[in-house]
């Protein structure tokens, strides 16, 4: 059944991961029933149990929904989802005329522009809309959407943004503004963490008790989001990746890869790439993004906690 018969659109959403699993689960509390396809076995079906659809394929997903709201990766596995990887065709080639698709992954600002104009040419419309807040906040509803497009792609979204976000900005009539404020939000981000991380370390190298250093400065001038969030997991000796390593390696090299165009130098930015890319190559690539503070030596990271049965 789609929105033919109804004023509300049929929508589905590719990728239950930390993000995407909560951004589907706030669209079923707004009164959607989200198809949803995930490439991980059985992953959409659990979803499905407590309401929605499971699709088997991408292109039985595109071709029963109204908006298709991609919550993959990157640019890469963006176009797999809309143009299939070779063998299976994606869901853009069964979208009807006047669908939308949301792209809700960081990337290359001209690729998000590239990609609009590609869809224009079958019909499709297309929103550029990265997302931040983490996956606390998409399960909440409460995460901020960075977006961008034609008038025509905001009506057909109508409320099915507010459906899983606090704060959805909208920042340009076309594609490629909303990427390009997430891209300097990830500049923000990477730097943060590893100036958290950089800070920390230096604590417990001069033999401050970390918990009492976490305590001040996420009480005084110097603490940030980052610093209050990420060295958390520090001091719980747990890495489990709600955001990993490899994610910042990406990001940032997408951050220097934009100013590089332009010839405008980003001395921190570079720095803090340069961390994340030593923690990878130490083997922390799928640890916590809080796990580039293993890069700094002669210090003695708290041990994981013991969790309470």
């Amino acid at each position: 059944m789609t929105s033919s018969s109804s004023n509300t659109p049929v929508v589905g959403l590719v990728g239950l991961g930390a993000m995407g699993n909560g951004m589907a689960q706030s669209l079923r509390r707004a009164g959607h029933a989200p198809h949803v396809f995930d490439v991980r076995p059985g992953v959409a079906e659990a979803f499905a149990r407590e309401g929605g659809t499971a699709c088997d394929t991408l292109a039985a997903l595109g071709a029963q929904c109204d908006i298709v709201v991609s919550v993959v990766v990157n640019a890469a596995q963006t176009e797999s989802v809309l143009f299939g990887d070779g063998t299976t065709p994606g869901c853009a080639a069964s979208m009807k005329p006047g669908s939308l698709f949301v792209m809700c992954s960081t990337v290359d600002p001209n690729w998000s522009v590239a990609l609009e104009a590609r869809l224009a040419q079958q019909g499709i419309l297309y929103l550029d809309a990265p997302i931040s807040g983490g996956a606390a906040k998409a399960a909440s509803g409460q995460m901020t959407m960075m977006t961008a497009g034609t008038p025509a792609a905001y009506e057909k979204a109508g409320a099915m943004l507010d459906a899983m976000a606090a704060k959805v900005y909208r920042l340009g009539d076309s594609a490629g503004a909303g990427s390009k404020v997430k891209v300097i939000n990830q500049l923000l981000a990477g730097v943060h963490i590893a100036a958290a991380a950089e800070a920390m370390a230096l604590g417990l190298r001069e033999g401050v008790n970390p918990d009492a250093l976490y305590e001040v400065i996420t009480h005084s001038a110097g603490n940030s989001w980052m610093f209050e969030n990420r060295m958390a997991h520090v001091l719980a000796g747990d890495y489990t990746p709600l955001s990993a390593v490899d994610i910042f390696v990406k990001d940032l090299g997408l951050v220097l890869d934009v100013a590089r165009a332009s010839k405008f130098p980003l001395p921190l930015s570079s720095t803090a790439h340069q961390m994340f890319m030593q923690a990878s190559t130490a083997g922390f690539a799928r640890e916590d993004d809080s796990a580039v503070i293993k890069i700094f030596p002669g210090i003695e990271l708290p041990a994981a906690k013991e969790s309470k049965k």
